[in-house]
């Protein structure tokens, strides 16, 4: 990579060996300054959206920090290989980050030399000092990336010239320790002229005609500021400006040239100490406390000017005891206080603290006298700043409601540290203000029976551990929860764990079981707090999602159940996720702990009418049927038993993954999901979405093996049918029952499903229907050795198929008669029937059938001693059947592929098919496996 050298600290630009690159359009260079500006941190694609545009970002801003990064690749990598790995503006799984290592930043560089002037500073070398901070504002060629725009831009010009003040000054005031140089008072001067309201440039002013003998212009400087600040804000002199001037009245001679030293206020009698006490019985957060102790070694980035860390995470999850009790433990770091306000951003019972009031008792707290504290937060503000410059001060900055009520109270100068908790994520606070986030999630079940053991006692742990691990699930890992509940126990050590945990359970998800008898450690309380700090739509989703049986929910269902577009509802739900209230566990799935979700139950129930809830409800439900059913159809396009959805209702987005794996991908991520709503619809009486939703998932949970979910969903669904009083419905469910229960080896119980379904599809002059319950009724026969009868079976089903025009159904009652010649030791003739039923697959291109009739012609070859032609057949099978994702027949085919090898005397190879057979059998617990593990001599 050639050598480049970034600069910030004035017009944005960049130089290649010396030479100025073009950097594009504004919008470009804008998105260029930001990336600079996270030195070298990773920064997400929504913080660079709020950080360009802010609040109001165009439709297109997505392709366009896209398009933008891609070009700046291109500027400032014009020689990398167009498939090269490796580049200094990479994508990673935190967001875009541009590397600058080995490079040079301006803005990196002033940053270093100040510290290197703090460091000579400490060290009594104020010569050495000063003159590393004329090195540091040399640098300087004007504004922050002067000539751009953007939110985060905007605020760092406005920090980086406090900034550079502050620099300014302590520079001055080095220089002043060796005598007044006329050159100071009149650079002095002009400061003032431009920055009237700075009480420290006054009193360097004041200090330097003094030293320049000239003590009445000295006095008369004070008067000056002191008129200005009663003019302007109404408020005397601050303390330190009120003190030299008392010291130069007094002829202080510790003020003169000679003493060789910088002036400094008078040193404190004591350092604030506020952090509350340490809590006990902390326990876990291992991962957490080491983000912390490493963040606390690190340099702030650039434009940032403390060390500023938020703990974020949703209500009760234990923020606030994790920020205290480390707090604690690095507090002999903060030699001049530990400072700390509950902003009461979500309280139970009072409204969020203002900051000024926060701001006034920082400045309580450091002495200063209530009359310098002006009447506006403003002012208040800069005061603060102005107190806490130089000082290495720990703020614990609790329960903050957003970035605006925090922004008041952060220091203005480097030493410090600022720690956050919020229920809110923080975005514009990490976009802006370089916060960096350390995000706290429920306890791990380690860590839940570690708090159990430490309040319960190890030895009441080990006694139940079966109780305590209940008890863990109930209250969702949820700290707060855990130590209501644990509380309790431990107050009434006579409870038997497993007593508690039946009361958690016949809470039924209730949240009444956790309230502790005062409003902070009530979890319903708790968790009101968050909702109530939504905007009326947000309030509204997170009620509707109590309707959602979980465990995810993706943004079309979410839109569905809202009845609102999906732009819409996809900001909403990162209002809820940035509240806490929801988690974006996957990009566009969100889902919620146990007793959130029962906490919108309760909501949707108190707040929402029955009609409105059903009709919220029976959008979810069109939008997974109609969806589902589109999988379904990618999955099996030749399907001959179509059912015809009933209509969805207006405006409910349906998804159409296109293509198999599309269909396979839906269904695997969505399968729970489906499983928890059709439980939901029959309880509820939507009985035709319920059975008609179950017949969607018929195929693919019999090809991955699920054959117990399978027959309880088509047991729902046939409950359902027959309440609709819908004939064909129930013969439909009945069908689908009888196919799983014969998986499960329940074949009476399917066989008298089978003929109650023909005896409905005969009334109703269903002949493809009828057709299906003759093919079933023959495998069950197949699986009874009965195979003459099975023969009779299949054939009539080929006759009921030719009658209803079903090329499908009968290319597979082809296969079926083939399959039972076979059985009955007549391959030629069953070669016939498949190789037909074969041909008239290829024709209608339905290739998953196919696996059926190769998997039969294999064991027909076989029995014509041609194995390197049942090799063929069985290999092609195995892979058809991986394709599609049926798990079972893949496992069953791999296993005659094994049986084929071996005849052919490729022993390698067919121990290679049998193992691939085993591990998918084993997959599924098939009682299958231990055939192969005989084969394989892996049993005695």
């Amino acid at each position: 990579m050639s050598g480049l050298r970034y600069a910030v600290l004035g017009p944005l630009g960049v130089l290649r060996d010396g030479r100025p690159v073009s950097l594009g359009p504004l919008q470009q260079q804008v998105v260029l300054g930001v990336l600079l500006l996270q030195d070298g941190r990773p920064i997400g694609l929504t913080a660079m959206i709020d950080a360009v545009w802010g609040d109001a970002p165009p439709a297109s801003a997505v392709n366009l920090v896209q398009r933008h990064v891609s070009a700046l690749r291109r500027v400032l990598e014009p020689d990398r290989p167009a498939r090269a790995t490796e580049s200094r503006l990479t994508w990673t799984a935190a967001g875009y980050r541009l590397a600058v290592a080995g490079d040079a930043l301006d803005l990196a560089d002033f940053e270093a030399a100040v510290r290197r002037a703090r460091n000579a500073r400490e060290a009594g070398a104020a010569k050495v000092a000063a003159a590393e901070l004329r090195e540091a504002l040399r640098l300087w060629r004007g504004p922050l990336c002067d000539g751009l725009s953007s939110p985060l831009l905007d605020a760092e010009r406005d920090r980086m010239a406090d900034r550079r003040l502050a620099v300014l000054q302590d520079r001055i005031e080095l220089d002043l320790a060796g005598g007044a140089d006329p050159a100071i008072i009149d650079e002095l001067r002009r400061l003032i002229d431009a920055h009237p309201l700075r009480e420290r440039l006054h009193e360097l002013l004041m200090l330097a005609l003094h030293r320049a003998g000239r003590r009445a212009d000295a006095l008369a400087a004070f008067q000056l500021v002191r008129r200005t600040l009663r003019d302007e804000l109404g408020v005397e002199p601050a303390g330190p400006l009120q003190q030299l001037h008392q010291r130069i009245l007094a002829g202080d001679p510790s003020l003169l040239p000679e003493s060789g030293r910088p002036i400094v206020p008078p040193p404190r009698t004591s350092a604030p100490a506020q952090l509350p006490h340490a809590p006990s019985g902390f326990v876990g957060r291992a991962a957490e406390l080491d983000i912390l102790n490493r963040m606390l070694e690190g340099d702030p980035p650039p434009g940032a000017t403390a060390a500023l860390t938020a703990v974020c995470g949703t209500a009760g999850v234990g923020k606030t005891t994790l920020a205290v009790t480390w707090a604690h433990s690095v507090r002999d770091r903060f030699p001049d206080g530990q400072l700390y306000v509950n902003l009461r951003g979500f309280d139970p019972s009072s409204p969020p603290l203002d900051p000024g009031r926060a701001v006034r008792g920082f400045l309580e707290a450091f002495a200063v006298p209530p009359e310098r504290i002006g009447p506006d937060l403003d002012g208040q503000a800069a005061l603060f700043r102005s107190t806490v410059a130089g000082k290495r001060v720990l703020f614990l900055l609790d329960n903050a409601r957003d970035a605006e009520q925090v922004r008041p109270l952060l220091p203005g100068s480097p030493g410090s540290l600022v720690l956050v908790t919020s229920r809110d994520q923080m975005l514009s606070l990490t976009a802006i203000d370089g916060a960096r986030i350390v995000p706290l999630g429920l306890m791990s079940s380690g860590e839940a029976r570690e708090l159990l053991a430490r309040r319960l006692g190890a030895a009441r742990m080990d006694a139940e551990p079966a109780g305590a691990d209940e008890i863990i699930t109930r209250c969702a890992r949820l700290p707060l929860a855990l130590s209501v509940v644990t509380a309790r126990a431990a107050a009434n050590p006579q409870f038997r764990l497993a007593a508690v945990a039946d009361e958690l359970r016949r809470a039924h998800g209730g949240l009444d079981v956790f309230g502790a008898g005062d409003l902070a450690t009530d979890v319903r309380a708790v968790l009101a707090c968050s909702y109530r700090a939504l905007t009326r739509p947000g309030a509204r989703l997170f009620r509707l999602l109590g309707l959602h049986a979980g465990p995810e929910v993706s943004v079309p269902a979410a839109a569905a159940i809202a009845a609102e577009p999906t732009v819409s509802v996809r900001a909403l739900l990162d209002e809820l996720a940035r509240a806490h209230l929801i988690e974006e566990r996957t990009p566009g799935r969100y889902g919620q702990h146990d007793l959130l979700r029962a906490f919108a139950a309760e909501l949707v129930t108190t707040n929402e009418t029955a009609g409105d809830r059903r009709s919220a409800f029976g959008r979810l439900l069109d939008h997974y049927l109609h969806t589902a059913y589109a999988a379904d159809r990618s999955l099996n396009p030749y399907r001959d038993d179509p059912i015809e959805p009933v209509p969805a209702g207006p405006g409910v987005p349906i998804e159409r993954p296109a293509g198999l794996h599309a269909a396979l991908s839906w269904f695997a991520t969505e399968e729970p999901v489906l499983l928890a709503t059709l439980r939901t619809a029959v309880r509820d009486g939507f009985d035709t979405q319920a059975w008609q939703l179950a017949w969607t998932l018929t195929h693919v949970l019999d090809r991955e093996g699920h054959w117990h979910d399978a027959a309880a969903v088509q047991e729902r669904a046939l409950a359902a049918a027959i309440r609709s009083g819908d004939p064909r419905g129930e013969a439909v469910s009945r069908g689908c029952l009888a196919y799983a229960y014969i998986r499960l080896n329940r074949l009476g119980e399917a066989r008298e499903h089978l003929r109650r379904a023909g005896e409905i599809y005969e009334r109703l002059g269903e002949y493809v229907g009828r057709g299906h319950v003759r093919r079933t009724l023959a495998w069950i026969l197949d699986c009874q050795g009965r195979y003459r009868e099975a023969l009779t079976e299949a054939e009539a089903a080929f006759e009921m198929f030719r009658r209803g025009g079903s090329r499908t159904g009968q290319a597979r009652a082809l296969n079926a008669i083939g399959w039972f010649r076979s059985q009955l030791g007549e391959p030629e003739i069953a070669l016939v029937h498949c190789t037909r039923a074969l041909t008239l697959l290829r024709e209608t291109d339905d290739r998953f059938d196919q696996a059926y009739t190769l998997d039969s012609l294999g064991r027909i070859h076989r029995q014509l001693a041609r194995p390197d032609r049942a090799v063929d057949c069985y290999r092609r099978a195995a892979e058809l059947y991986a394709e599609f994702g049926d798990r079972y027949n893949e496992g069953v085919s791999l296993a005659r592929l094994g049986d084929a090898l071996a005849e052919t005397g490729d022993h390698d190879d067919a121990v290679r098919a049998w193992a691939r057979a085993l591990r998918v059998l084993d997959e599924l617990g098939h009682p299958d496996a231990d055939d192969i593990r005989r084969r394989l001599g892996l049993t005695s």
